[in-house]
């Protein structure tokens, strides 16, 4: 290996230029393939880092995936005659017993659950009205279930523990309502409730309309205001790992039987959209190294043109075609980790210059920084494209090269 190393290193330094600029190419494809790629995945994970952390890894609701079966159903199963319009009983919707399904979550390890009513109510205040999403929670678990905690302006989830009384909105109400901290509301239910509520604190998430429909209070007082007491209609889970929602998802729904829909069955479209989305951005950027690849096909190609009367002589020394494609090879792999370990610093310039802008959208009250992913795989698909694009690109000619014969070439043959 030494030998051919040796020999390889001779044949590129005899072509310093045309080397060089094939070395550059491979730099400049590596640097751009790292930038974009973690660009890309930078702004995918921040965009799916959102989407879980603001929504719940598992909710169960209390229905089910599939509908219940009438007594008479039951009866007569299997039956030629068909029962229409069985009217299910009315029933108070929630989940029941949904103290024991929390205390079971609890014992879990990696999952943390807490019990929401979730209900419709009209907010009044100074004479105007607005209709609301009211979540009812222990005020205790919010912090480690949501992220409004985070998400917090004025007050803290504190507030609401030492004022069952209190509700915590969001900045959009606080704006159209001309509220401000500290105030009561009147909040009505469906059911005819009306109860005053004191706001002890203002969270921020940035998306308009959840500012703007959602507030948080004690479940105590939603099960009052919404006469449906000890209930529950909704479960939300958190998960150490969210990349197990799934199957985790599907082990609760077969225990409790309550439907339980994890964050990939939620938004899965969009998971689609995501893969051919990365695709599409692979494609394209490996683009780049291919493109720079043809520089060192062209190097190797004219290298083999050139070194006719060597390469007879190896053969005839006693050098065998595997030897002398080898040595091409060689050439390859030496402009692609040469490429690879400068176009890395390179890339990293670039994707810190790429970090360091900011930017602010229409619509947007704050600026925000591009992401930008630093994880080691950035790094390894970059090397391992280049390195790829390198080998296949001295492969050809140094197939071709292999393949001619010693005596053709020494007679002057063609």
């Amino acid at each position: 290996m030494r030998l051919f190393l040796s020999i390889a290193l001779r044949h590129l330094l005899a072509r310093k230029r045309q080397s060089l600029v094939s070395l550059a190419g491979i730099i400049i494809g590596v640097g751009f393939f790292l930038a974009i790629s973690s660009l890309m995945q930078g702004s995918q994970k921040d965009f799916i880092k959102r989407l879980v952390d603001n929504a719940p890894h598992i909710t169960i609701s209390d229905t089910y995936r599939d509908p219940r079966l009438q007594p008479a159903e039951r009866v007569y199963a299997g039956s030629l005659v068909g029962i229409s319009r069985v009217k299910p009983l009315t029933e108070v919707r929630g989940i029941r017993g949904y103290r024991q399904i929390i205390e079971r979550l609890h014992g879990m390890p990696g999952v943390r659950s807490s019990a929401v009513l979730t209900g419709q109510a009209l907010l009044s205040f100074a004479g105007r009205d607005q209709n609301i999403v009211l979540n009812g929670m222990t005020p205790a678990e919010i912090r480690d279930i949501t992220t409004i905690e985070e998400n917090m302006k004025e007050g803290s989830i504190d507030d609401l523990i030492a004022n069952r009384n209190g509700i915590i909105v969001g900045t959009e109400l606080m704006r159209t309502m001309s509220l401000n901290i500290g105030e009561n509301v009147t909040l009505a239910a469906s059911t005819g409730q009306v109860h005053t509520f004191k706001i002890v604190g203002v969270f921020r998430t940035g998306r308009s309309d959840y500012d703007m429909n959602q507030a948080f209070a004690d479940i105590k007082k939603v099960q009052a205001i919404t006469n449906r007491s000890q209930r529950a209609n909704t479960i939300i889970i958190k998960l150490d790992d969210p990349n197990q929602s799934r199957e985790v998802a599907a082990d609760l729904e077969s225990s409790f039987g309550y439907k339980a829909v994890s964050w990939q069955e939620s938004f899965e479209d969009l998971m689609n959209t995501l893969v051919i989305r990365n695709v599409i951005m692979y494609s394209v950027v490996s683009a780049v190294l291919i493109v720079a690849a043809f520089g060192i096909y062209n190097v190797i190609s004219t290298i083999v043109l050139e070194k006719h009367r060597d390469i007879a002589i190896l053969k005839s020394m006693g050098f065998r075609a595997t030897d002398v494609r080898r040595i091409f090879v060689i050439q390859g792999l030496i402009l692609g980790v040469a490429g690879t370990l400068l176009g890395m610093p390179f890339g990293s310039v670039l994707m810190v210059a790429l970090s360091q802008v900011s930017m602010k959208p229409p619509g947007v009250t704050e600026a925000i920084n591009i992401p930008v992913d630093w994880s080691p795989v950035q790094f390894l698909i970059a090397a391992s494209f280049a390195m790829s694009a390198a080998f296949l690109a001295s492969w050809l000619p140094a197939r071709k090269g292999a393949r001619l014969l010693p005596v053709d070439i020494l007679r002057g043959g063609q």
